[in-house]
C-alpha cells in the first residue's frame, strides 16, 4: 500500500504545476503545425527579402538615371556650343579665340617655376623655401612611389609641392605622346595581367587594389581603363599616383582614356574645382598640363592580340584600323572637337564618332545599335554588334567599364562583354562593391571584389545597408526635384483645378515624370516622396507633402552641393568668351540684337528646337542688363550665372542678385 501522504503530495504537486511553479510535462509536437509554422516563416522571409530587393533596385535606378541625366545635359549643352563653332561664319577661322582643340602640343612652354602653396595669404616667391613636405626625384623609382602613397593616404599632411605635380604631369605627357593609339600588352613574361575600371577619385580603392594585388611592375602589369577623376575627393591624388606608376614602372602600367578625362566633364563633376582648391596659386598652369596628359592618353589596350579593353564600348561602325590611325593629340576634349578651317565634314566627323563610341557606349540586351539616349552620346550596342566586331578583328572578348555594377563586374552578350568597375561605395556607403579582374596566360578572367570602407559596412545588416543607400538616393533625387520645383508645382496644379491639394496617384506619377523626364518607378517611390498624412483616400495623394519635402534643410543642402551645367560653364570663362566673340560678328565688343538674330536664324537650320525665334530674341534682351540695346562680355557672362541663381532665389522668395563685375570672379576657372 502507498503512504498515507502520497495522495496529499500528488494534490500539492498538481497545484504547483497549475500555479506555474513546477514545469509541466511537455506536450507532444504536432508535425503538421510545425510545418505550417516553418512555411509561414519562410513566406515572411521571402517577402521581406523581396521588399528589400525592390528597394535596392529602385534606389539603383535613381542613382543611375540621375547620373546619366547629368551627362546628357552636359552633352546637349556642348552640342549647342559646337554648333556655334561649326555653323556660324568665320567661327572656325580663328581657332585661338574659339574653344576648338589645338593640334599642336605645347609642352615646351611650361617651365619648372611654381608658386609656394604653404600659406595662401602670405607673400611668397617661386623658390619653394617654405615647403617642408616630402620630395621625389626624377626619373621616378619604387622609392618615390612609396613616398607618394605615404603622403596621399594621410588625412592631414603637407601637400606635394606644385613643382613636383607639374613635373609628373609634364613627364607623363611627354612619354604618353610616344605611344600608339592602342596599347599593346602581353602576358608572355608576366603570365598575368590585372584590369581596373573606373576609380573616380577613390584613392582608398586604388590603395586596396595595390595592397591586395601588389604594385605594378613588368611581372605584375596593370591596365587602368579610364575615369580616374571626378566625383571622388582625391581625384588629383589618384591621377598623380597612376601617372607616377606609369613613369616608374615601364611596361607595368597601361592607361586608357575615359570619358571623364575631359575638361568639359571635369568642370561639371568636380575635378577642376578640386585642383583649384588644392593648388590655388598654380591651378591654371596645372590644369593646362592635365589637358596635355588627357590629349595623349591612349584610347584602348589590346592584350595578346585577343582581348580589347576600352572605356565605354563599341558601335556598328567602330573600326580599329581607323582608331589606330587617327590623330588623338588634337582631341584635348572629346566634347569640343577641333573644327576644320575648310568647314568640311570629312574625316573629322568620322574620327569624332569613333572616339565618342568607344568612350560613351553601353551594351544592351537586344540586337542592334541605337543612339545612347540616356547618356546623350555614344550608342547602345547589342549582342550581334559585339559578335560581328569580334569576328572582324579576330578578338575573343571585350572588356569595358563606364557603368557602376552592384558586384563590381558583370558579364553580357554570352560572356563576350565584361564590365569592370573598381570604385566601391560609388553612390553611397554600401551601394556597390569594387572589383578588378586578373587574366592568366589563357586570358581566363578571375575577379576580386572589395569594399574600401569595410570596417563601416561589415557591421551593418543588409536591411541597414539598403536603408542607408535608399536615404542617400532620395536625398539626391530631392535635390534634382528641387531644381524642377516650379515645373513640378505647375504639373500638380494642372490636375487640381479646384486647388484641393489632392490628386490621384496616377496624376501624381505623370506629373513627376513630365517635370523630370527621369523614367523612374514613381509608384514605388510615392510613399517616400508623398507620404500619407490622413485617411482621405487610398487613391489620392496630397502633393503639397512632396513640395514641402523639397524645402527641408537636407534637400536644400544636397542641392547646394551640386554643380549645375550653367555653373560649370560660368566657371570656365574661356568657353563663354569664345561664344561671345562668335556672336559678335563685327568684333565691336558688343552683341547687338541683329547679330543675335542672325545667329538664331543660322542655328535654327542646324538645331531646330522648341523655342521660337521671338523667345530666343527675348533671351538676348534679358542679357542686356543695363538696357542700352547691346550686350557686352560682362553682361553675357552674368546672364549664365543668373540663369541658375534665379531658380533658387525664386523658390526661396529672394530677388536675384546681380554681380557687377563677374569676369573678375570667374577668370580663375
Amino acid at each position: 500500500m502507498g503512504s498515507p501522504n502520497s495522495g496529499l503530495l500528488t494534490k500539492l504537486k498538481n497545484n504547483f504545476i497549475s500555479m506555474g511553479c513546477l514545469p509541466s510535462k511537455p506536450k507532444p509536437v504536432d508535425p503538421i503545425q510545425t510545418m505550417k509554422a516553418a512555411l509561414l516563416i519562410q513566406r515572411w522571409y521571402r517577402r521581406h527579402n523581396a521588399r528589400m530587393e525592390i528597394k535596392r533596385r529602385y534606389t539603383w535606378s535613381i542613382f543611375t538615371n540621375l547620373e546619366y541625366a547629368g551627362e546628357q545635359d552636359q552633352v546637349e549643352l556642348y552640342n549647342f556650343f559646337n554648333a556655334l563653332l561649326t555653323h556660324i561664319p568665320n567661327a572656325a577661322a580663328d581657332k585661338n579665340r574659339s574653344y576648338a582643340s589645338s593640334t599642336v602640343s605645347s609642352l615646351d612652354q611650361y617651365d619648372s617655376k611654381y608658386s609656394d602653396e604653404s600659406d595662401y595669404h602670405e607673400e611668397y616667391d617661386n623658390s619653394g623655401y617654405r615647403y617642408k613636405g616630402p620630395q621625389i626625384n626624377f626619373p621616378l623609382t619604387r622609392k618615390d612611389i612609396d613616398v607618394l602613397i605615404d603622403l596621399f593616404r594621410k588625412k592631414k599632411s603637407n601637400r606635394l609641392h606644385a613643382r613636383y605635380v607639374g613635373a609628373i604631369l609634364k613627364e607623363a605627357a611627354l612619354k604618353l605622346r610616344t605611344l600608339p593609339n592602342l596599347n599593346t600588352a602581353s602576358t608572355a613574361i608576366s603570365k598575368q595581367i590585372t584590369i581596373c575600371g573606373d576609380l573616380h577619385g577613390k584613392l582608398d580603392d586604388l590603395l586596396v587594389v595595390f595592397y591586395k594585388n601588389g604594385l605594378p611592375s613588368s611581372e605584375n602589369p596593370y591596365v587602368f581603363n579610364g575615369d580616374f577623376v571626378d566625383r571622388g575627393k582625391k581625384g588629383l591624388e589618384v591621377f598623380l599616383l597612376l601617372l607616377a606608376c606609369f613613369l616608374a614602372f615601364p611596361n607595368g602600367v597601361f592607361l586608357n582614356r575615359g570619358n571623364h578625362e575631359d575638361s568639359v566633364m571635369n568642370a561639371r563633376y568636380g575635378f577642376i574645382r578640386e585642383v583649384q582648391q588644392k593648388y590655388r596659386r598654380n591651378s591654371t598652369k596645372l590644369l593646362r598640363l592635365i589637358d596635355e596628359v588627357y590629349r595623349w592618353l591612349p584610347l584602348g589596350t589590346v592584350i595578346n592580340s585577343r582581348v580589347l579593353v576600352v572605356h565605354g564600348g563599341i558601335s556598328d561602325t567602330t573600326n580599329l584600323d581607323l582608331i589606330k590611325s587617327l590623330d588623338r593629340g588634337k582631341y584635348v576634349s572629346i566634347l569640343r572637337p577641333p573644327v576644320e578651317q575648310t568647314g568640311g565634314e570629312g574625316i573629322d566627323k568620322v574620327e569624332w564618332k569613333q572616339l565618342f563610341d568607344i568612350m560613351w557606349s553601353d551594351p544592351q540586351h537586344n540586337d542592334g545599335c541605337l543612339p545612347n539616349s540616356l547618356r546623350g552620346a555614344g550608342t547602345y550596342f547589342g549582342p550581334d554588334v559585339t559578335r560581328n566586331f569580334l569576328e572582324q578583328h579576330k578578338l575573343e572578348y571585350l572588356v569595358r567599364s563606364h557603368e557602376c555594377k552592384v558586384d563590381g563586374y558583370e558579364y553580357l552578350h554570352d560572356e563576350k562583354v565584361i564590365t569592370i568597375f573598381s570604385a566601391s561605395n560609388y553612390y553611397a556607403i554600401g551601394s556597390n562593391r569594387g572589383a578588378y579582374m586578373k587574366l592568366n596566360p589563357h586570358l581566363e578572367p578571375h575577379f576580386v571584389q572589395y569594399i574600401s570602407a569595410a570596417s563601416k559596412t561589415r557591421q551593418l545588416t543588409f536591411r541597414q545597408r539598403v536603408g542607408i543607400v535608399e536615404s542617400s538616393a532620395i536625398r539626391e533625387l530631392g535635390a534634382r526635384l528641387r531644381a524642377r520645383r516650379n515645373d513640378l508645382e505647375e504639373e500638380f496644379r494642372k490636375n487640381d483645378p479646384k486647388n484641393t491639394g489632392y490628386i490621384t496617384i496616377s496624376h501624381w506619377c505623370d506629373a513627376m515624370e513630365k517635370a523630370t523626364n527621369l523614367g523612374l518607378p514613381w509608384r514605388l517611390l510615392r510613399p517616400r516622396l508623398a507620404p500619407s498624412l490622413d485617411e482621405r483616400s487610398s487613391n489620392e495623394v496630397n502633393y503639397l507633402t512632396t513640395l514641402d519635402l523639397l524645402d527641408t534643410d537636407t534637400i536644400i543642402e544636397a542641392q547646394a552641393q551640386e554643380t549645375s551645367v550653367a555653373d560649370s560653364l560660368y566657371k570656365n570663362v574661356s568657353s563663354l568668351e569664345a561664344i561671345f566673340h562668335i556672336l559678335d560678328s563685327d568684333q565691336s565688343g558688343y552683341i547687338s540684337l541683329s547679330e543675335f538674330s542672325d545667329a538664331c536664324d543660322l542655328l535654327e537650320q542646324h538645331l531646330p528646337g522648341t523655342n521660337t525665334r521671338e523667345q530666343l530674341l527675348d533671351m538676348c534682351r534679358m542679357m542686356d542688363l543695363n538696357k542700352d540695346g547691346l550686350v557686352d562680355l560682362n553682361e553675357f557672362l552674368e546672364a549664365f550665372r543668373l540663369c541658375e541663381q534665379a531658380k533658387n532665389d525664386q523658390v526661396a522668395g529672394r530677388p536675384p542678385r546681380i554681380n557687377k563685375s563677374p569676369s573678375t570672379e570667374t577668370v580663375s576657372g
